[in-house]
């Protein structure tokens, strides 16, 4: 209790500190924990909040850039409803509105966005917990990972918001290798090469990158801003230098090379946020009504295999709406495989046995992937050149953030520098390993949030991160890029309130894991560079607990680490798997529309039939961008034969 009422003081202060007139709160900020605040931070504020206990209004607290919101549907029918306000969602939104004969209707669970979504170091505080912010998703306990999270669960967190997920992530534009899309061309997609999906990379981007960078490979006239990060420690150039001194290049990753070092390219808007909120819904037009705090219950059949509406609930009172066009849920991974199968889309079996009528019996839920890392890479350095506690509670670091957004708090909990490489592991041109640099790591804010978003256990907090508090210390998270161990994803009951099943299986395959373990030992020798010595980085050497019976640094110590300590990289994806006819276990054909049932897409990350390179959120803006325009050339055809 004591823990969640200093958090709630901390974001109340930068909320002051970094928004004075336009204050916008976590929903969980109380009037006793503005008390607290302005006692603490009185000295600190500027003499127009005197007073301002007094004139806070809660009801204006949810406003968040222009995105006009309705209380309920004003329309018994749409033309079109899109469930969930992600970065699909949004995206799908906003270009069929484009059409403005045409009636569209977005859902979403969540509330709009607050201001601490948008302040780049404070991307886990959403995650504490189950916020209003936060679906609170937790992974069954593994039988090969996890040993060092509470209860054996890694946490998932997903984004309920308007904006959803991309209101939660460290904002990494990353778009995957060109062959990824030739892959899923070659599994019978048509439509989906790399050459195919390229011009959809583009449409979506306003890109404002600077050097390296390949013009012909970017858009600048989208929604969605890609910039680089205003604010770097010294670190982050030092390792791109490491990387030169090993042999690679430095790149453009999102261009036509993908081996190498680089900055991060991020989805932000001079140092704030831009999620899919931001990019897709603000300033929309009259012809696109956007409803929040809306719980999705089941998309409607009837009894010729077409959709025709949804039923959903809001405070408590359940209502249906219909749609004359079509349905699209871009819910996400876990919740348009969820809500498919409370509508009866799934596999018989296992709908059946929880008394759910089966409406088309699809493999949903299965073919679930993860890229998947390793949080216990750490090495201290002799210089203040790192993130830690000092520059999140900074009034410094706060008001130059409110002046020209580049002080630490444009870092992303620390991330600032990528490497994709390939491991001897590796089966094709692309790199099998991402090395991500972290100027800091789960120690920095002193287990303020870091360490319950990621649902770290007490004990190896305790024993493992909290000597290193104060302390600089970089991390560097090896990643897994083609994980084999795939997971599924079940129905814990037929009640929609109850949150699914979510099993991963991870590890199950023994390749995943030793591709991390070889990209441990990249990371050391990036670490051991004449670049980096000037830090004098020294490998944190305490061991983890469980596994004080290996010898530190051998491969088995490593292998026993890496299980108790993963890094889920919330990349989770395939559980409505795109696929020709011919695929058995397609769920959605080639133009996303759901086997079986007419008038029903799935526009998200869970179409991905198998997994693309770095972080996926730029695919997912891609689907959005693609679905969207499937779904324009289908009605333009159906209206040019009925004249």
């Amino acid at each position: 209790m004591l823990k969640m009422r200093v958090l709630k003081i901390v974001i109340l202060l930068f909320s002051l500190l970094i928004g004075v007139n336009s204050l916008e709160l976590l929903n969980l900020v109380n009037t006793d924990t503005i008390k607290d605040t302005l006692n603490i931070v009185s000295p600190l504020l500027p003499e127009e909040l005197s007073g301002v206990l007094d004139t806070l209004d809660r009801s204006a607290l949810g406003l968040t850039y222009n995105v006009k919101t309705t209380p309920l549907p004003t329309r018994h029918k749409y033309d079109f409803i899109v469930i969930g306000a992600g970065s699909a969602g949004s995206t799908v939104a906003r270009r069929l509105s484009e059409n403005k004969k045409w009636k569209i209707l977005l859902l979403e669970a969540g509330p709009p966005e607050t201001l601490i979504n948008q302040v780049p170091i404070l991307y886990a505080f959403p995650w504490v917990d189950e916020t209003p912010y936060n679906w609170g998703y937790k992974v069954e306990k593994q039988k090969h990972a996890c040993f060092g999270m509470t209860d054996g669960q890694c946490t998932w967190p997903r984004g309920r918001s308007l904006g959803g997920t991309s209101t939660l992530n460290a904002m990494i534009h990353t778009r995957g290798n060109k062959l990824d899309y030739e892959l899923w061309a070659s599994l019978g997609n048509k439509g989906w090469s790399y050459e195919e999906v390229l011009p959809y990379f583009k449409k979506s981007e306003n890109f404002q990158v600077k050097e390296p960078h390949n013009s012909s490979y970017h858009g600048r006239h989208g929604h969605l801003c890609v910039q680089d990060i205003p604010y770097r420690t010294p670190l982050a150039k030092t390792y791109l230098e490491a990387g030169v001194e090993l042999g690679y290049d430095v790149i453009d990753y999102n261009g036509p090379d993908q081996i190498g070092f680089s900055y991060l390219q991020v989805n932000m808007d001079h140092g704030a946020r831009c999620s899919s909120a931001r990019a897709y819904l603000k300033n929309h037009g009259s012809n696109l009504e956007i409803v929040t705090g809306v719980f999705v219950t089941k998309i409607l059949i009837d009894d010729n295999q077409r959709a025709y509406g949804v039923e959903y609930e809001k405070n408590g009172v359940k209502r249906i709406v219909r749609a004359s066009k079509e349905i699209i849920s871009s819910a996400g991974t876990i919740d348009s495989a969820k809500l498919l199968m409370l509508s009866g889309i799934g596999p018989r079996d296992h709908l059946e046995e929880l008394g759910i009528e089966v409406i088309k019996d699809a493999k949903v839920g299965y073919n679930m992937y993860e890229h998947i890392a390793f949080w216990g890479l750490l090495f201290t350095v002799n210089s203040s050149v790192t993130i830690n506690i000092n520059d999140f509670l900074s009034p410094a670091n706060a008001l130059q953030y409110s002046l020209s957004r580049d002080s630490a708090y444009a870092l992303p909990a620390g991330a600032e520098s990528i490497a994709f490489l390939r491991t001897k592991y590796a089966t094709d041109e692309r790199p099998d390993i991402e090395l991500l640099f972290i100027s800091g790591g789960i120690h920095s804010d002193n287990g303020l949030a870091l360490k319950s978003a990621y649902g770290i256990s007490d004990r190896v907090y305790n024993e493992f991160f909290k000597p290193l508090e104060y302390r600089n210390a970089f991390t560097i998270w090896p990643i897994v890029q083609h994980p084999k161990s795939h997971g599924r994803i079940t129905l814990r009951s037929k009640n929609p309130h109850d949150k699914p099943i979510l099993q991963p299986n991870f590890f199950t395959h023994p390749k995943d894991l030793e591709t991390i373990l070889e990209g441990i030992k990249m990371a050391i020798d990036v670490s051991q560079t004449e670049a980096m010595q000037q830090y004098n980085p020294q490998i944190y050497t305490k061991k983890m607990p469980g596994c004080k019976s290996h010898t530190f640094g051998t491969d088995d110590y490593f292998r026993c680490a890496v299980k108790v300590l993963p890094a889920l990289e919330n990349h989770e994806m395939g559980t409505v798997k795109m696929g020709p006819q011919s695929d058995p276990n397609a769920v959605v054909d080639p133009k996303l529309r759901v086997y079986g049932i007419e008038r029903l897409r799935v526009i998200d990350a869970s179409i991905m039939p198998t997994m693309p390179v770095g972080h996926i959120n730029a695919g997912v803006y891609m689907i959005g961008e693609k679905g969207a325009d499937m779904i324009k050339q289908a009605w333009r055809k159906i209206k040019h034969r009925r004249n």
